[in-house]
């Protein structure tokens, strides 16, 4: 039983910090309280971002629209997760402070295609699927240079800033949300606020650092927005009462 405890705690804490814990009983060591604070919000993220965009992907279905979500800003977040995934992987950075993105962008790969098979696109839609497989396949096997992924990577905080924020240009626009789901909308924001923190426990890259930083600005303008327009209904049209029309008497009347 002890030896299960142990493997279990050593999932979160290197040798060192269980020592500290469950041998000399120093509940107050800093570094190793930091590094499993990390390791927790870490696992967490990811057991969340398995859900996080399920309920934007059941909305579409649900109305058969993805109406007031702007494909190109999904493409390029697309493509955001899938470089910082791949940029990860093959420095072989641990799975807790990038795992998320694997099912994020499953489930952005889905919501990209269903826009574009509910906007009447469906043969565009399979063939966007494909080209995505074959693209994952090209940065993940060894094909793509380390030197490239990080020039990609590079590239992240641009692209991730055009694609959410032409999103909040869209809800502007339309002085609503949209099809956007509340929950995946807050979820996304606070993940990126806690990846911040993992980034720097776990990695100690600048580059992600800063990425996770402009992710949480991005999600931020469209987290505020959502709060702004809670109230109004898709495609900003607020609904008003039929003018009175004025009776005029007549003589008949009198």
């Amino acid at each position: 039983m002890v030896d299960v405890i142990k493997k279990g705690a050593l999932l979160l804490m290197n040798q060192k910090c269980y020592d500290n814990y469950f041998l000399e009983y120093n509940f107050l060591d800093v570094p190793c309280f930091k590094a499993l604070l990390s390791k927790g919000l870490g696992i967490g993220i990811i057991a969340g971002s398995v859900l996080v965009k399920v309920p934007q992907v059941l909305k579409i279905l649900s109305n058969k629209s993805g109406e007031g979500i702007n494909l190109m800003g999904v493409m390029l977040d697309l493509l955001a997760i899938t470089f910082h995934m791949s940029y990860n992987f093959m420095n072989g950075y641990p799975f807790s402070s990038w795992g998320d993105n694997t099912f994020l962008a499953i489930q952005t790969v889905a919501i990209a295609a269903l826009v574009l098979y509910f906007g009447g696109r469906k043969p565009h839609a399979f063939i966007f699927v494909v080209a995505y497989a074959i693209l994952l396949y090209i940065l993940n096997s060894g094909l793509t240079p380390m030197k490239v992924l990080f020039a990609i990577q590079s590239c992240n905080i641009p692209i991730l800033l055009v694609g959410k924020l032409s999103q909040a240009v869209t809800n502007y626009r339309a002085g609503s949300t949209g099809q956007l789901s509340a929950a995946t909308v807050i979820m996304m924001f606070a993940g990126s606020v806690a990846r911040i923190f993992t980034s720097i426990q776990e990695t100690g890259d600048t580059m992600i650092i800063i990425t996770f930083v402009a992710s949480t600005f991005a999600n931020g303008v469209i987290f505020s927005q959502l709060l702004y327009y809670w109230n109004k209904p898709v495609g900003g049209a607020v609904k008003r009462d039929a003018p009175k029309v004025k009776k005029v008497k007549t003589k008949k009347d009198d």
